[in-house]
Order: structure tokens, then C-alpha cells, then sequence
């Protein structure tokens, strides 16, 4: 049972911080909107915007912490779709993660840039 809760907990983690992730790009993105409309405000809005860069760079530090976690829970459940369906979920996982890393770089190098330039 705790083998079971562990994995949902991991699980639930890793979905909640890629999540929150993608809400720090979209703070960051309208903070940047709002300084290049008002630039008097941009002295109150920096600090803000640099500080959602960094909760987002602690939400991907979770994501892959988490993910690592998932990966290992994995083997406790076993084969949840069956062993016929396995090599094909295998393949589409690191398809998806291959494009979640591209989503990942560039959301964190638009936020950089957004931040620092």
C-alpha cells in the first residue's frame, strides 16, 4: 500500500510542478508585457519577474526530481497496461519527453531572456 502511495505522490508532484512551470512562464511573459507598456513600472517589476524565473527554475529541478522518482515507482506497479502494450509506452514516454525537454529549453531560455535583456 505505501509502494502505491509513493508513486501516486511522486506522480501527483511531478505533474503539479511542471504545472506551476508553465504558469511562471506566463507570469513572467505578461510582467514583460506590462514593463514594455509602462515603463515606469518596469523598476517595481523586475525583481518580481526575476524572482517567478527562479520558482520556475526550482518547478524544473522538482519535475526531474520527481520524474526520476516516477521512474523507479514504476517497476512497484508493473505492467498497468500489459505486456503486449509496454514497448510501444516505452517509446511514446521518451517521445514525449524529448519534446517536453525542447518545451522545457526554450521556456526557460525565453524566460531568461525576457528577465536579463
Amino acid at each position: 500500500m505505501m509502494k502505491r502511495m509513493f508513486t501516486i505522490v511522486v506522480g501527483f508532484m511531478h505533474d503539479l510542478a511542471a504545472g506551476c512551470w508553465a504558469a511562471t512562464v506566463l507570469s513572467v511573459y505578461w510582467l514583460e508585457r506590462i514593463q514594455q507598456n509602462r515603463q515606469a513600472m518596469s523598476e517595481l517589476l523586475r525583481p518580481l519577474q526575476r524572482e517567478f524565473f527562479y520558482i520556475g527554475l526550482v518547478c524544473v529541478a522538482i519535475v526531474l526530481i520527481a520524474g526520476v522518482g516516477r521512474t523507479f515507482t514504476y517497476a512497484y506497479i508493473g505492467d498497468i497496461y500489459g505486456r503486449e502494450a509496454e514497448p510501444l509506452r516505452r517509446k511514446l514516454l521518451i517521445i514525449k519527453h524529448v519534446l517536453l525537454f525542447l518545451i522545457f529549453g526554450t521556456g526557460i531560455y525565453w524566460q531568461y531572456n525576457m528577465v536579463f535583456n
